[in-house]
């Protein structure tokens, strides 16, 4: 059941208790939650600039964790359309030493899952429970003013929502965001796109890490979704090639374990940076990549956020007031530091200038830790209930 928009017809003023801008999947999912954990759906209102349909027809790949699962679990959004990820093989091309992450010591059924960002904006409005928000969309958020009890917030069609508190979960691509207090930019760009191999392994996640950058295949459907993260000028001319010469430099990139790399759907490419740590006032609130966009070497971003969703609809399901925005932000402090350190460490360390002699032997001894974490159960249990779980 789709929530009911609302583009030119409501009234001028709308008054709600919670404005969530952004219907992302950060977005939807803290929606629901609130219904569940019993907030009046009325009194919730989702804003978006684009329409269900193009939400829907998205074709991006998302990398979920077995932790996103229980909470989409939780709010009746699962069973979606997506691939198990069984074990995840870590290496670092031309180096010894590599880890596997396998599901069966952890007792789960999926290490995570790939699936594709419409599979998941369908699960998510489709859910009975968010058919009385108040659904604005396609509209943007032309501004916002806080007053001591209420965030009046300026709609793109002249209408004005009055909330007492405004959830900002829109963070849009880096190096088009307002800088935040940590940002760095990796001069990195991720190309993505959909590979299909001749020898495929199934349900086996590879990160590789090269001299140009960290190159994830994830399985998806027949094949894999690909984040190759290189240097601009790398990424411009690997762009420009026709398929079969992209195809010959993926695999000399990443080697043979799945055999010959044999198709490619369309490549498209963003710009890679951290910026973290958005500014909390009284009555808004950042989460998700508008809190927090980070590299995707570990593929912890949406996850991040969804756990950000979970911990901040209890607070206001128990205490609509700032008060609730002060706690989350404690409350949330240790999993967003260790993530964004975790991820910040390694996009740093793998896509340092390979001509560098110092980050050259850097990487070389991190290529051979992994190695080392393979043979130490407690360090590889702490690093993979990290990505599974993190805190929340």
């Amino acid at each position: 059941m789709t929530p009911t928009a609302h583009a030119g017809n409501a009234p001028d003023t709308v008054d709600v208790d919670i404005a969530i801008c952004g219907a992302g999947p950060v977005g939807l999912c803290m929606a629901a939650l609130l219904i569940k954990q019993g907030v009046q759906a009325s009194r919730v209102a989702l804003i978006d600039g684009k329409t269900i349909e193009q939400a829907r027809l998205d074709p991006r790949s998302i990398a979920l964790s077995y932790g996103s699962r229980q909470i989409l679990q939780d709010i009746g959004a699962w069973p979606l359309a997506a691939t198990a990820i069984h074990q995840i093989h870590v290496s670092r091309r031309g180096h010894f030493g590599r880890t596997l992450i396998e599901r069966d010591a952890y007792q789960l059924p999926a290490l995570g899952y790939v699936s594709r960002y419409g599979n998941l904006i369908t699960a998510l409005t489709a859910l009975p429970a968010l058919a009385e928000v108040r659904l604005f969309r396609p509209l943007q958020v032309i501004a916002s003013s806080e007053q001591a009890d209420v965030v009046e917030i300026q709609l793109s069609n002249q209408k004005t929502l009055r909330a007492q508190i405004m959830v900002q979960a829109e963070g849009g691509i880096f190096g088009e965001q307002t800088e935040k207090e940590l940002q760095r930019d990796y001069d990195q760009t991720a190309i993505v796109a959909h590979v299909h191999s001749s020898a495929p392994i199934a349900h086996r996640a590879f990160e590789r890490f090269t001299d140009h950058g960290p190159l994830a295949l994830l399985p998806q459907d027949d094949g894999y979704a690909l984040v190759w993260c290189v240097q601009p000028d790398t990424a411009k001319n690997l762009l420009a090639l026709d398929d079969t010469a992209f195809l010959q430099a993926l695999s000399n990139a990443f080697g043979n374990r799945l055999g010959r790399f044999t198709r490619i759907s369309a490549r498209n490419s963003f710009p890679l940076g951290l910026n973290a740590r958005a500014a909390t006032s009284a009555r808004t609130i950042a989460i998700g990549n508008a809190a927090q966009t980070l590299h995707p070497v570990a593929g912890q971003g949406l996850n991040l956020g969804l756990r950000d969703a979970a911990v901040l609809a209890r607070l206001l399901a128990q205490d609509l007031s700032p008060a609730a925005l002060e706690k989350c932000v404690i409350a949330r402090k240790t999993d967003r530091s260790m993530t964004i350190t975790l991820t910040d460490v390694m996009a740093r360390v793998f896509t340092s200038n390979p001509q560098n002699i110092f980050s050259h032997a850097t990487q070389t001894l991190l290529g051979l830790s992994l190695g080392l974490i393979d043979t130490v159960p407690s360090a590889k249990k702490v690093l993979a209930e990290q990505m599974m779980f993190g805190r929340r």
